[in-house]
């Protein structure tokens, strides 16, 4: 393993953007200089120049759908960690949608043993719940196992948990947290039959978010909180898409101390219903991308920090996929190999700090999944680290999207800043376009 001495980095890290150097020696943070103090360079170490650059933590993606196994037409373990670490994601966290779904603890170690030899990238896998498993899910391991995926009220295949005494069962699980896509089934069953009478299978995409609406939304959230309240469980509440959901959550604070913890996607932060028109099927996502006043709203919860952690629910589909009819067309598109520099295009804009973007993407999922030695920038910390050259102009095209399906729903975007060096666990696997595949990612482990 290569040692490195990173040079005259503006370090960004706990709420502080500081001056500094860092050294890496045998995949650990092993000590951090102020600017003021002159380091070494020990023998057998490489020197990166990071004058004028930014060093983060690694970025903790606690929501991504890599599509291994049985989906891997549209990605797999190796082409969308490439993607991740090129974007300077340096741990997901996948989940059970899979075929076979990842609905019991022989098939969540058969991704892990699949990981090991094709992830570029740390890893760590969500175990799915059912109306039937519940004694896997008891058996989970919480120093291996990120957490447990409900879909409450919104179905993936065989995986929609709509049975009272298997949603109670889940929810007297405490020793893992209960990630839930919460969307009401009846109410958008019914929005989606209102519309088929209007236009058939061919609805303008427009309509998305009056199908799967806000009201369908808070309905399956308040729900799930009632039963996290009920049972004293952690919940987390992924990929919040309304404002009127905000007000289900805790005030702010620490994320270790809460009980209902929250998650905000890039694309419901970063598009609107308006973008539709432009988009089409591309941005069809569930739950829906909603109005300008819904984006802007999450937008003042991550800075005002009711919204805990900032993520990607990367879901890629071929492009002959989504160009199909709005009822036949996919849900979900990439993402991560983009959201570090789209979401450093807030801090340009003056509306995210970048000290908070940190705390969103790296410290809070750390902390939140307590994750050991990771999601941070201290001495005795596992290197994952990122280099990013805040003002170094780039635009998304066909040639620099690195995801299996070959398309972004950002292309043709311009970026003022770009990840230029990604270390994971002290391997530099990202050095300016060029990726080393030698070397695999690890498995998480969990503090609990």
């Amino acid at each position: 393993m290569n040692n490195y001495l990173i040079a005259n980095a503006a370090i960004i890290n706990e709420g502080r953007m500081e001056p500094g150097h860092l050294l890496i020696r045998h995949g650990i943070i092993e000590r951090i200089w102020p600017s003021g103090q002159q380091p070494t360079l020990p023998d057998g170490t490489s020197w990166v120049d990071a004058t004028g650059k930014w060093l983060l933590p690694g970025i903790i993606d606690d929501q991504v759908h890599f599509r291994e196994p049985g989906l891997t037409h549209k990605g797999d373990l190796f082409t969308e960690s490439r993607a991740a670490v090129a974007g300077g994601v340096t741990t997901f966290m996948d989940m059970p949608n899979t075929l076979p779904q990842t609905t019991t603890r022989e098939l969540l170690n058969e991704k892990i043993r699949l990981a090991r030899e094709k992830s570029l990238a740390n890893f760590a896998f969500y175990l799915g719940a059912t109306n039937h498993n519940l004694t896997e899910l008891q058996g989970a391991d919480p120093l291996m196992t990120c957490g447990i995926k409900v879909f409450m009220g919104a179905s993936t295949g065989n995986m929609l948990v709509d049975d009272p005494l298997a949603l109670d069962g889940v929810f007297r699980i405490r020793k893992l947290p209960i990630a839930v896509h919460a969307e009401d089934e009846t109410l958008i069953r019914q929005n989606l039959d209102l519309y088929q009478k209007q236009f058939g299978e061919d609805i303008p995409v427009e309509y998305h978010p009056m199908i799967r609406s806000a009201e369908a939304c808070y309905k399956s959230s308040s729900f799930a909180v009632e039963l996290a309240r009920q049972h004293q469980t952690h919940l987390h509440l992924v990929h919040l898409s309304t404002a009127m959901e905000l007000d289900l959550l805790e005030d702010p604070g620490p994320v270790k101390d809460k009980r209902i913890t929250s998650e905000v996607c890039v694309h419901h932060l970063w598009f609107d219903d308006q973008d539709y028109a432009d988009k089409g099927t591309l941005i069809k996502w569930n739950p829906a991308i909603k109005s300008a006043e819904d984006r802007e709203a999450l937008i003042r919860a991550v800075a005002d920090d009711r919204i805990d952690v900032i993520a990607t629910d990367h879901a890629p589909h071929t492009l002959a996929e989504k160009d199909n009819p709005y009822t036949k067309a996919p849900s979900g598109a990439p993402m991560i190999q983009h959201s570090l520099p789209v979401m450093l295009q807030f801090h340009h804009q003056g509306m995210i700090p970048v000290e908070k973007i940190v705390e969103k993407m790296c410290h809070a999922p750390a902390d939140l999944f307590r994750i050991d030695r990771r999601g941070y920038i201290r001495e005795g910390y596992h290197a994952d680290l990122v280099i990013v050259d805040p003002d170094d102009p780039w635009t998304i095209n066909p040639f620099n999207i690195l995801y299996k399906c070959g398309w972004s729903p950002l292309q043709d975007l311009t970026l003022n800043a770009r990840v230029t060096h990604t270390f994971v666990n002290g391997h530099l696997v990202y050095d300016n376009g060029i990726i080393d595949q030698t070397v695999k990612g690890q498995p998480v482990e969990f503090n609990r």
